[in-house]
């Protein structure tokens, strides 16, 4: 059987870098994650919209919000998708911009359980 020569992908949440970030607090973890499960849904639902309505301005504002956001939850994978909508440059690109879209949904599909389990392992 040959090995790939590709190193693993990164992990969704680097959970030594959060626990790091709130001194593993797992109380304000919890808080943290609390204020996340609520803005996250509402900035990703801006960003559906603003891609729909091919509204540029919108999607790089939203995907620099998003992109703080995940990156103070030691989101790499995720920031870096955000990035890549903070930084398109052609809303008359509508594929492109559904393109980068669907790329940042499928870097953030796991996150919550797995922040979940960042808060699980804060506690022991």
């Amino acid at each position: 059987m040959m090995q790939s020569n590709n190193p693993p992908p990164e992990p969704i949440v680097n959970v030594a870098e959060l626990l790091a970030r709130v001194d593993n607090d797992a109380e304000l973890l919890r808080e943290l994650i609390a204020i996340f499960k609520v803005e996250f849904p509402r900035q990703l639902c801006a960003l559906r919209e603003a891609v729909g309505q091919g509204n540029l301005k919108n999607v790089q504002k939203t995907g620099h919000t998003l992109r703080g956001m995940l990156a103070n939850l030691g989101t790499a994978r995720g920031a870096a998708a955000a990035v890549r909508l903070e930084r398109l440059e052609d809303s008359s690109d509508g594929a492109a911009l559904k393109s980068a879209l669907a790329f940042f949904e499928s870097e953030v599909t796991d996150l919550l359980p797995e922040l979940e389990a960042c808060v699980a392992k804060a506690r022991s």
